[in-house]
């Protein structure tokens, strides 16, 4: 057998293999989970740039699931003592999740949710994004007209 058709074969078998993985995909089977504590980008941004932390937790299998995350500020102004102590709940997301759409290394989740504190409301839809890995892996929420750009620092994601 030539090397040419050696490599011609082998090429074969890695576009089938593609086609059946988008094949099984497109059927639903789509399982998505992660649990981690995060830190957003930028906290709450300007003028005051209040650190933030969440716990988020998500499961969802064939497109519907559940979505939780809680956001935690320090209630003392940075530099006084205290400060580093994430002690105030500022908004708490959770939901169904209600479709699920994997395409390489991003998941991207949307739904409906509850939302109490920071963009409060009753059935407010929510998109999340985000990538597959454990502490460095990016994880962004849009919710309540909000977007939260948020940095895993343990946990991980996994689809």
């Amino acid at each position: 057998m030539s090397s040419w058709t050696r490599l011609t074969s082998m090429s074969l078998v890695f576009v089938l293999l593609a086609i059946a993985s988008n094949v099984r995909a497109d059927r639903g089977d789509k399982s998505v989970r992660g649990g981690a504590t995060t830190i957003v980008t930028g906290g709450t941004g300007a003028p005051s740039f209040v650190p933030v932390k969440t716990t988020l937790a998500f499961n969802a299998r064939n497109g519907t699931g559940r979505f939780e995350c809680l956001a935690v500020a320090p209630s003392a102004s940075a530099g006084t003592p205290g400060s580093g102590n994430f002690d105030t709940n500022v908004m708490y997301v959770t939901g169904q999740i209600t479709s699920v759409e994997i395409q390489g290394t991003t998941a991207t989740l949307k739904g409906i949710a509850t939302v109490t504190g920071v963009g409060a409301g009753v059935d407010v839809p929510f998109t999340a994004v985000s990538e597959t890995g454990g502490p460095g892996t990016r994880f962004v929420l849009e919710i309540s007209g909000l977007t939260f750009d948020e940095i895993l620092l343990d946990g991980e994601i996994r689809f």
